[in-house]
């Protein structure tokens, strides 16, 4: 028992660890609400024609087995442009491809958005020769997530 509360903690403590240069993710502050910010991320990416996958939300999964959480939402997205040639590089990538956001407010109330670096995803595969791929994404993920953070 007490492992599973390990690998359930370390999860949630990862997330709530600053982004760092280097770190395995990248965690913004929110000025919105969980939902307005995964909507505000889902209107820029649709307007970049970048796809929208899935949005989950985890904090009704919870009420569904009779278990409270505070907002959590997850969204999956991608772009085969900037996927498909890190799937050719290593196929594996695709545990992580497509790429994710998960909004989250925390037990302070505070709001945070976070991503999979994509440094750390070069690493953690050993991905050579797409250093332009990973740089192209790491910008453009950057770029997109403080538009949506951006206060009005």
């Amino acid at each position: 028992m007490r492992l599973a509360a390990i690998a359930v903690a370390l999860p949630l403590l990862l997330l709530a660890a600053p982004a760092t240069a280097g770190g395995a993710l990248v965690v913004k502050q929110s000025p919105y609400s969980v939902k307005v910010t995964l909507d505000r991320l889902s209107a820029i990416l649709a307007k970049k024609g970048i796809t929208v996958f899935a949005r989950i939300d985890h904090a009704a999964g919870a009420r569904k087995v009779g278990r409270d959480m505070a907002p959590t939402e997850l969204l999956i997205f991608g772009n085969p442009k900037l996927g498909t040639p890190l799937m050719r590089a290593d196929r594996r990538i695709g545990l992580d491809l497509p790429l994710k956001a998960l909004a989250w407010r925390g037990a302070d109330g505070t709001v945070r958005l976070a991503y999979a670096d994509p440094d750390a995803l070069k690493r953690r595969y050993g991905i050579t020769g797409v250093d332009a791929v990973f740089a192209k994404m790491k910008g453009a993920l950057d770029k997109l997530t403080n538009a949506a953070l951006k206060a009005q």
